[in-house]
């Protein structure tokens, strides 16, 4: 079966090279039984205020739906924030355009500015083509000066498997927090059932605090083979930074990854996409 699978990565490596398996619905292309192969992506979208000032949902969406991506890690995600936003449920909203299932991560809580309203919330998002069975958001550690960043789970059907996405945030101004954060994220996530983590960690991959994410999973950039580029993804008009990151533990192999260039005015991050192979 080792040899089997070995060839089998190859195989799907080469025709997802080639363009061949680009846009295909991931899991209907699954090349061994039981397996399924996905198109994930990590995506912080600044609350769809592009580069160019303009506020568009639309935009983020069509980036999303033109990647093929199954499975999306959404940061910086408004749920009726401010008037920066215009006060919407942006995950929501996007969930209706595309079509696919959300779960919402609330880092920020705050309570409705007048009686009866919505609460004041921002935080992270996933999106997802197959149905998600089940969610929990964990807040990670925070200085008393830090903004609350937190690591949301959930767990994805697709067609019978259960494949577990975990999608973060991590803080932008502190290593110290950073630190902290990233041991809690490989603790929460662990190392026995498959899974996939993405998120934008404010630290380069070779960071102090990106090295327990490192060592515990697989960096889905740095496994899979690149026609060009370096990976940045930060900012996106001209990427000059690795900070978001796609990566996979037992189970799960990264086949090819690349940044989105779609529509760099989109948001100030360029999406990243990676072709995952769920074996276990």
């Amino acid at each position: 079966m080792f040899r089997r699978t070995l060839s089998v990565i190859a195989t799907v490596v080469a025709l997802a090279a080639a363009g061949s398996v680009a846009q295909a619905s991931a899991a209907d292309a699954a090349p061994l039984p039981g397996a399924r192969v996905l198109d994930v992506m990590s995506f912080n979208i600044h609350h769809a205020q592009g580069t160019d000032d303009v506020l568009d949902l639309r935009r983020i969406a069509r980036v999303v739906r033109e990647s093929g991506a199954d499975v999306v890690g959404l940061q910086e995600v408004d749920n009726h924030y401010s008037d920066r936003s215009e006060w919407a449920d942006q995950s929501a909203a996007l969930a209706e355009a595309l079509g696919y299932h959300v779960v919402f991560g609330a880092n920020i809580d705050n309570a409705p500015p007048a009686p009866g309203g919505h609460r004041v919330q921002y935080g992270t998002a996933i999106l997802s083509r197959y149905p998600i069975t089940a969610s929990e958001n964990t807040w990670l550690f925070k200085s008393p000066d830090q903004e609350q960043r937190g690591l949301l789970h959930a767990t994805i059907d697709v067609h019978g498997r259960k494949v577990e996405f975990y999608n973060t945030h991590l803080s932008a101004s502190s290593q110290t927090d950073r630190l902290a954060q990233a041991g809690q994220v490989v603790e929460l996530i662990g190392t026995t059932k498959p899974g996939i983590l993405v998120g934008d960690f404010n630290a380069l991959p070779t960071a102090p605090e990106s090295q327990p994410l490192q060592k515990a999973y697989t960096d889905a950039w740095a496994r899979s083979p690149h026609p060009r580029g370096d990976g940045a993804t930060h900012p996106s008009e001209a990427p000059a930074k690795r900070i978001d990151v796609i990566y996979t533990n037992r189970g799960a192999t990264p086949l090819v990854t690349r940044v989105v260039h779609t529509d760099p005015a989109a948001s100030d991050h360029l999406p990243l996409l990676s072709k995952v192979l769920v074996t276990r």
